[in-house]
């Protein structure tokens, strides 16, 4: 994967692409706005995998660095996906020393439990425990 590097440098990252890609193309945030793209990014761990510099995914994570994490907003544009790219970027995430020993990892998704189950992630076991809030 030489030809691809990652940053956790927001000032380096293509905001209006995240955005773009997260309001008009993801199914878990259509319609969400600019400012909100920005105050989520500044407020997260944020992970720009770049093609020279193109930037052609992201990621951000929500971290305590002890009890929880919480990686959203995962995407690779079209034309880099089934290269490598999306395993690429969980990998460096993955192996970030500062969450390895993070009690709880979750995230969400509808289509790709199969990618991140490789990862160790399986559905919520005791799910009775669990609760949510949606605004």
């Amino acid at each position: 994967m030489k030809e691809f590097r990652i940053s956790t440098d927001i000032r380096e990252m293509d905001v209006d692409l995240v955005h773009e890609y997260l309001s008009k193309q993801s199914y878990w945030a259509k319609g969400r706005g600019k400012e909100e793209v920005i105050k989520s990014m500044e407020n997260s761990i944020c992970f720009a995998v770049f093609n020279g510099n193109a930037q052609i995914g992201f990621a951000r994570l929500v971290t305590d660095y002890v009890v929880f994490a919480w990686l959203m907003d995962v995407f690779v544009i079209d034309e880099f996906k089934n290269k490598g790219v999306g395993r690429f970027l969980m990998d460096y995430i993955m192996n970030l020393p500062e969450i390895k020993e993070v009690n709880g990892f979750g995230l969400r998704t509808i289509d790709a439990h199969g990618f991140y189950m490789k990862y160790g992630f399986h559905q919520i076991s005791e799910p009775e425990t669990w609760m949510q809030k949606i605004s």
